[in-house]
């Protein structure tokens, strides 16, 4: 009955956490391809490759379902693969719909047409591949109208991340801000369109001022899954273990990792 997770790097980790404390008895499997983070620099197609491996391997896990806790994934590789390569007994799910389904207050399932929302002014802060997509704002332009998205590429943040080098971190983020305040001076609302990016969410607050709500995609992603889950029962995978396995060294993989979610995580290496 396991659930697989995949991220490029630890980002998704963040995901892993939140969906474990909403389902604490469910195993997760998850899967970080750290030999070849980050995939925010990396064109679509090695971004696809690179995707419909690991999640191939999370179906010979156990893993029916799979969750692209990866925005960069999920931007560049997730149509392309539920249009080609999911088989009809797998489920892949992304991590843009229930933020956007969050953002524009919509209930999981409505499609019905766009409509005039609260928020107007949407700042995005996500990886280059991410916003070279232009996944959010299709995805958006479904269920809004009149939303002025402004876009920030945040290069540099996701290694600090990776790296465990906090303070250039906060320091990447504070100046990735400044530079979208420069664009739209007063947002609404803030995207963090990166799995990595709610370990420094404080930061994005204090940077973007008490006015801004920002949206992270831990919760969201968590509680979207576990509605999911309540209306797809028979996408609860064979898999009886909780791993984690890493394309990276696992000893590197596993400090970092435990690091982040501050009990300790053993990696396996592939």
């Amino acid at each position: 009955m396991a659930i697989g997770i995949f991220d490029s790097g630890l980002g998704g980790l963040t995901v892993f956490d939140k969906v474990n404390r909403c389902l604490p008895d469910l195993p997760l499997v998850y899967f970080a391809d750290s030999a070849h983070a980050p995939y925010g620099v990396r064109d679509a197609e090695d971004i696809y490759e690179l995707t419909t491996s690991a999640v191939s391997y999370l179906w010979d896990q156990g893993c029916d379902l799979v969750i692209l806790a990866c925005n960069t994934a999920s931007a560049a590789a997730l149509r392309r693969m539920q249009e080609n390569s999911i088989p009809p007994d797998k489920r892949v799910l992304g991590v843009f719909v229930p933020l956007i389904e969050a953002l524009t207050e919509r209930n999981w399932g409505d499609n019905s047409p766009p409509r005039e929302v609260a928020v107007k002014n949407v700042a995005l802060f996500a990886t280059p591949a991410t916003i070279a997509s232009r996944a959010f704002q299709r995805e958006l332009a479904f269920r809004a109208i009149g939303v002025d998205v402004e876009a920030q590429s945040c290069g540099g943040i996701v290694d600090a991340i990776e790296e465990g080098d906090l303070i250039l971190a906060e320091a990447l983020v504070r100046s990735h801000v400044s530079a979208l305040l420069r664009k739209m001076p007063k947002p609404q609302s803030a995207i963090l369109g990166c799995t990595h990016y709610p370990l420094l969410e404080n930061v994005f607050q204090s940077a973007l001022g008490p006015n801004v709500k920002v949206f992270s995609q831990a919760n969201i992603v968590a509680e979207s899954l576990l509605d999911y889950l309540k209306r797809h029962p028979n996408m609860f995978g064979v898999g009886e273990l909780s791993k984690f396995f890493t394309t990276g060294q696992a000893s590197h993989v596993s400090d970092r990792a435990t690091q982040f979610l501050r009990r300790q995580v053993v990696f396996e290496a592939l």
